[in-house]
């Protein structure tokens, strides 16, 4: 294992950065110490990635930020459509269908774009991790920062929806901070997990997408949550259902529905961000190595 130090060289202050051969796990705190602070070492770095890839990723468009809600939009519309047309018929929304579907498709997104999130950061950075020892954590808080931004930009288009809508709002609009931080976690507890496979196996990212669009189809994004048969198995049993139904009740004026079991997700989804963590440190110099190879 590894931890930095800080030694005096004249008027600078040096980084130095011990290794030695004992195993990571076998002093826990020592390791989560050395994490946090290779997390804050890497805040500068981590902005500086960041906005290279924000000014990448809209460069060479058309519609520029447009691109950060359009698929979500994209999505509910069709929802809408079918509803309108007697095709589907959705109710107990307690709001306008439209608006109801826009905010879930919306708050879905955040949930798939922070699963993908690792998975992106650590592919667009590999060049860079063979060549240069940085904090590698510093590619993880990057992608989270671009996670971060989408989700200011899709809020605009969230009140937006709720003005046009006349959606009615109450003081459990302050909890959906929180409602948020519980789908940016459960999402990057997720590619965190998946980080070290779909690094030596390509086929993992591309499947993700497909399974993402499946599982928001099994989940109560463009629907209330059931409480009878396969539906309601589903809303009960689904990790991603307390999240969006707490995150668009904060929204909407509706009382609590699902509270107890999003605390317990959340807490689930940090404990696993912290499992994710230590293998992704763990696993970094075997990656790296193999990639250098």
């Amino acid at each position: 294992m590894h931890s930095p130090t800080a030694i005096q060289a004249g008027d600078k202050v040096l980084s130095e950065r011990v290794y030695s051969p004992e195993p990571l796990l076998q002093h826990p705190w020592r390791m989560l110490a050395a994490i946090a602070a290779d997390v804050w070492a890497g805040r500068e770095l981590a902005w500086r990635l960041f906005m290279r890839d924000l000014k990448a990723q809209y460069r060479q468009t058309v519609l520029g930020y447009v691109w950060a809600f359009l698929p979500p939009l994209v999505a509910s519309l069709t929802f809408i459509f079918l509803q309108s047309q007697g095709i589907t018929r959705i109710e107990g929304t307690g709001i306008a269908y439209p608006a109801f579907a826009m905010m879930g498709t919306l708050l879905w997104q955040i949930f798939a774009d922070s699963m993908q999130s690792p998975l992106n950061s650590f592919g667009a950075a590999k060049a860079m991790l063979v060549k240069i020892n940085f904090p590698r954590e510093a590619v993880l808080l990057g992608g989270l920062y671009m996670v971060v931004f989408n989700f200011f930009i899709r809020l605009l288009l969230v009140i937006a929806v709720m003005i046009w809508w006349s959606v009615p709002v109450n003081e459990t609009v302050l909890f959906f901070p929180v409602a948020v931080g519980g789908l940016m976690a459960a999402g990057l507890a997720i590619g965190l997990l998946l980080l070290p496979v779909s690094s030596l196996y390509g086929d993992v990212g591309r499947v993700i997408p497909i399974v993402s669009g499946f599982w928001m189809l099994l989940t109560p994004v463009v629907y209330p949550p059931r409480t009878e048969g396969l539906a309601g198995w589903l809303a009960t049993w689904n990790p991603v259902s307390p999240l969006i139904v707490t995150a668009r009740e904060c929204l909407t004026a509706q009382p609590f529905s699902m509270l107890g079991p999003f605390f317990i997700v959340l807490a689930c989804s940090l404990l696993a961000i912290f499992l994710g963590l230590v293998g992704f440190r763990m696993a970094m110099p075997h990656l790296i190595a193999r990639m250098g190879g």
